[in-house]
């Protein structure tokens, strides 16, 4: 039997496969055909699930969560299933291609579907200029933290691979990395610290305004993938049972 390993970095990614509230940084079984695993924010968390994930015997491995726009033509809730996947440090991976078309063959028409590269940074990009010249650089669409380090536990073991990402900031606006700062390494908000970065000033009330409803748009997007698309990704999420690692 087939067991399709999903990796999230953030719960809030991890609720558009579940509702229920899974352990962190730990392989949880979702029926017969799928594992997921949260794993955190970054290269090093994300190789270290793919890595627990293909140990534990997957026969495939899927980056499910959101992205930033490198192109002006995405916008917050768009879908981004790349052909290829570019790590900083390392040459494009292909994605598993027929896989990737089955997934986009089952998706609603509604869900706005754009293909290319999506890259991997070790760093938040913090402005627009640093977007474009990222982007120049790798050639990519999007970016986001983990997608690279999970295309190449993949790569290495010789397993499918693809990547499902909804886009949530647009190429002209991103989250200050100060507000790391106020995020748990499971991603959700550390409500104390944020509210001591909104009194210091250090962000302000608009940026949380406008992050909110594009973090719905996505999530809003990648329920829809799981909705349609369940299948593809080893069935249908009424279950859960936690694996001890």
């Amino acid at each position: 039997m087939s067991l399709i390993g999903i990796v999230t970095a953030m719960r809030a990614e991890a609720k558009c496969v579940t509702p229920r509230r899974l352990p962190f940084n730990e392989m949880v079984r979702l029926r017969e055909g799928t594992a997921i695993w949260i794993c955190g924010i970054g290269d090093a968390a994300a190789r270290k699930a793919a890595t627990g994930l293909r140990d534990q015997g997957v026969s495939a491995l899927v980056s499910l969560g959101v992205a930033g726009a490198l192109s002006e033509t995405l916008r917050p809730g768009d879908l981004v299933l790349p052909e290829y996947i570019q790590n900083e440090q390392s040459t494009p991976v292909s994605v598993a291609l027929a896989w990737r078309a089955r997934i986009k063959q089952l998706l609603p028409s509604h869900v706005n579907v754009s293909g290319g590269t999506l890259a991997t940074s070790r760093q938040m990009l913090s402005s627009e200029t640093a977007k474009r010249a990222f982007s120049k650089k790798h050639g990519a669409c999007a970016v986001d933290m983990e997608s690279g380090a999970i295309a190449e536990v993949a790569a290495k073991a010789g397993i499918p691979f693809v990547a499902v990402r909804a886009i949530t900031d647009p190429l002209e606006f991103s989250p200050p990395p100060v507000l790391m700062n106020a995020v748990y390494p499971d991603g959700s908000v550390n409500i104390p610290q944020l509210v001591s970065l909104l009194l210091r000033r250090s962000i302000n009330i608009n940026t949380l305004l406008q992050l909110a409803p594009s973090m719905r748009a996505a999530c809003s997007t990648l329920l829809s993938v799981v909705q349609h698309a369940d299948n593809e990704l080893g069935g249908q999420f009424s279950s859960v049972a936690i694996v001890n690692s």
